[in-house]
C-alpha cells in the first residue's frame, strides 16, 4: 500500500526546490511529488534529472505533477494530475499499467470520474485554504471529507484518499478519522525548523492503529 505522507514540493528555483526535497527526504519522508509550475523546460528538466537521482538514493517515491512526458522520460514512479491536467486514460497510456497515477478531487462526483479513469489514488481537498496553491476549489473542512468517504463507502468504492490543503500537525487525527488513507502537504515541512521532529509526529499520527 501506498506511504500515507506525501511532500509536495515547493520552492521558486531549481536551487530551492532542491533544497526543500533534500531536507523532507534527510528527515524521514518517503513520497516526494515535484511540483515546479510555470518553470522553462530546461529548469524543469535539470531538477527533475537532481530528483529522480536524490529519491533513488533514499529509496523514496519519485512523482511528477502535471507532466506527463517528463515522468516518462526519467521514468518516474508516476504522475499527479489536476483537474485540468491530461486525462488518466491518455496518461495511462502514456505511462503504462505499473506507474502509479495520482489525480485531484474536490467532490464525490470527481472521485468516481477519476477511478472509473484508472487512477490509483485521489488527493481530494483542499481541506482548508493555503497560499501554496492558486484558484482553488471549494474548501472541505473535516464535514465535507465525513461526508464523501462516507458515500464512498455506502457504493464500496475503495481507493486510497489523500486530504491535501492547508493541513497542519493539529488537523491530522482528526482527518484520519474520517477513513482517509493519508495526507499531501507541503508549506508544513517547508517552513518548519524541526523537520525530523514534525515528520516524525505525522507519521506517528498516520500509521497509529486504532
Amino acid at each position: 500500500m501506498y506511504n500515507k505522507l506525501q511532500y509536495i514540493s515547493q520552492g521558486e528555483s531549481v536551487e530551492e526546490q532542491l533544497y526543500n526535497i533534500h531536507q523532507a527526504l534527510d528527515n524521514g519522508c518517503d513520497w516526494i511529488q515535484m511540483r515546479f509550475k510555470y518553470q522553462k523546460p530546461k529548469k524543469t528538466f535539470a531538477l527533475a534529472e537532481a530528483v529522480k537521482f536524490l529519491c533513488e538514493e533514499y529509496l523514496a517515491n519519485f512523482i511528477i505533477n502535471d507532466d506527463v512526458d517528463l515522468a516518462k522520460q526519467f521514468a518516474a514512479d508516476g504522475v499527479h494530475l489536476g483537474l485540468s491536467d491530461m486525462g488518466v486514460a491518455d496518461a495511462r497510456t502514456i505511462l503504462g499499467k505499473t506507474k502509479i497515477i495520482g489525480a485531484t478531487a474536490n467532490t464525490f462526483e470527481d472521485i468516481i470520474r477519476q477511478v472509473n479513469n484508472g487512477c490509483d489514488y485521489i488527493g481530494l481537498g483542499p481541506f482548508q485554504h493555503t497560499k501554496t496553491k492558486n484558484n482553488l476549489s471549494p474548501i472541505l473542512g473535516l464535514e465535507g471529507y465525513q461526508s464523501i468517504i462516507t458515500k464512498l463507502n455506502d457504493q464500496q468504492v475503495e481507493i486510497p484518499i489523500y486530504a491535501i490543503g492547508g493541513i497542519t500537525l493539529e488537523n491530522v487525527d482528526d482527518l484520519m478519522a474520517t477513513g482517509i488513507h493519508g495526507i499531501a502537504v507541503s508549506g508544513i515541512i517547508t517552513k518548519s525548523d524541526q523537520k525530523n521532529k514534525l515528520i516524525t509526529e505525522l507519521n506517528e499520527k498516520l500509521y497509529v492503529t486504532i
